[in-house]
């Protein structure tokens, strides 16, 4: 197939980047160029804004109904492009449809927010002679930029609430992986979007991210990647305007295992957290940690889910797992495999490698007893690399767990309901997962960590509060203060 053209859209239409320069985007299982990626500019990213800026006006003062019929068409649009969506996230970023899940998450989060986009201030008479209120309104032009591993799950759960809240936005995808973004960019107009109100850029983070980071007419930017990103745009915002920032930065998730769990559900599910799309998850328990009494039969357990998985052509769908995403993150992976081997045991799962097209691929990586200060314990591989320790009580299992910098998710497997209780409050982490591991999740609950995992919450009853200012409004109300025998003009 000839590589497809994917384009900045920029006040509702498709334009070359102001340069006319352009990056080949090449599958990571056949090889093969897919697409012919326009580079976004810092001058691209200036016209957005100017869109986004011009088109602000009127989104912002359409009723939240308004505007939730486009959302609520887009969603319908996007629903029924899933299997389309599923092929090309397949194509670009070897992500396995058998697994793909994403179309029905973004849709959920545009038809959701469709009708849930009525924010609720407060009113006051507790100060004599005043009936104050507080107003939530947006913030005006905002940005997000979203990264590879599911870009059509943050294109949906960032886009919608910021639009369902009155804001227009540019979105910014990974360089990695821009087609399902660019095919749900193409249904915006048919939507009803006006021109200005969307934007979506394509390019390096080095260059157009770090040009929304640092512009002083964005005022509110949501941002899931790396912590090291994370920590540039963090530097950018507070040289440029101190923008409101929402960041989801990845983890290194612990698994406690008690030796009263579900052994076969323990194994099965940990195995599949840190294997699905090939370790490429933010929430991935890369680190598990088993009552020393059952690790033995729960490790062979492990090992056998492990051993069962299908690595291939990420198109069909038997297919269990696909190859890393590209040639850097390939290389990453296994020079940290290559550090795991001299710090802790490997063993072998046995799982099959790909007859064909397996440049890309890492089978299953299973190291055991690993140092906790080892690096493949304590940095985030995106890999499917799992570390198996042992503990004996309940409190070294903590204190293991929690020996990070990261704190997004973490589960513990029990039957004793006090003792998952207190393991789960015990846990430094903003999700935790009681015999469940991720992706285990909820849509009505914040999604968010703990320490360097990120800052603030993501979900349907979450979303919306970054995406709002918030504003205090005091109104005298004449004769109340002379009729009470008052003077509090000050409200104390």
């Amino acid at each position: 197939m000839a590589p497809i053209d994917v384009r900045q859209f920029i006040n509702g239409k498709f334009v070359p980047s102001r340069d006319d320069e352009t990056f080949d985007l090449f599958s990571p299982y056949s090889g093969e160029c897919v697409a012919k990626v326009s580079e976004a500019t810092v001058d691209d990213v200036d016209q957005a804004v100017a869109a986004a800026k011009a088109a602000f006006p009127a989104w912002s003062t359409m009723s939240p109904q308004q505007r939730g019929k486009s959302l609520a068409k887009l969603a319908q649009m996007i629903t029924d492009a899933d299997a389309e969506l599923a092929q090309l996230d397949a194509l670009s970023l070897g992500r396995p449809i058998s697994s793909y899940f994403d179309g029905y998450y973004a849709a959920g989060q545009f038809r959701y927010f469709s009708e849930a986009a009525y924010p609720v201030g407060t009113s006051s008479l507790n100060t004599p002679g005043f009936m104050n209120v507080s107003l939530r309104q947006p913030y005006g032009v905002c940005a997000a930029i979203i990264p590879w591993n599911a870009p059509l799950v943050f294109f949906g759960k960032k886009l919608a609430p910021a639009l369902a809240a009155g804001n227009t936005v540019l979105i910014k995808t990974s360089e990695k992986a821009p087609l399902t973004s660019d095919r749900v960019a193409k249904m915006l107009n048919e939507a009803g979007f006006p021109p200005g109100v969307v934007n979506v850029l394509h390019g390096h983070g080095h260059v157009a991210g770090a040009a929304i980071s640092s512009h002083m007419e964005i005022r509110a930017l949501s941002f899931t990647g790396s912590v090291r990103t994370g920590r540039a745009i963090q530097k950018a915002v507070a040289d440029s305007n101190f923008k409101h920032l929402i960041f989801e930065l990845g983890g290194k998730s612990p698994a406690i295992i008690f030796d009263d769990a579900d052994l076969e559900r323990a194994a099965q599910e940990t195995q599949n957290s840190i294997m699905w799309h090939s370790g490429q998850t933010c929430m991935a328990n890369s680190r598990i940690y088993v009552q020393k009494g059952i690790a033995e039969k729960f490790i062979q357990t492990f090992n056998g889910f492990a051993a069962a998985r299908k690595l291939g052509d990420p198109a069909l769908m038997e297919t269990m797992s696909g190859p890393q995403v590209d040639r850097t993150q390939f290389e990453t992976v296994m020079r940290y495999v290559e550090e795991g081997k001299k710090t802790g045991q490997m063993m072998a799962t046995g799982a099959a490698m790909p007859k064909e097209n397996g440049d890309l691929f890492v089978g299953p990586v299973v190291f055991l007893q690993q140092p906790e200060d080892a690096k493949v314990m304590k940095e985030e591989i995106f890999g499917p690399v799992v570390c198996i320790n042992t503990f004996e009580t309940e409190q070294e299992a903590l204190k293991c767990a929690n020996d990070s910098e990261f704190g997004l998710y973490a589960a513990v497997y029990t039957t004793d309901i006090n003792r998952a209780l207190r393991v789960a409050k015990g846990l430094e982490s903003g999700m935790v997962g009681v015999n469940c591991t991720s992706p285990t999740g909820a849509w009505d609950m914040p999604f968010g960590g703990y320490k360097g995992s990120g800052i603030g919450r993501e979900s349907f009853l979450d979303s919306m509060d970054d995406w709002l200012e918030q504003k205090a409004v005091y109104i005298r109300v004449d004769g109340v203060e002379k009729a009470v025998g008052v003077n509090n003009t000050l409200g104390r």
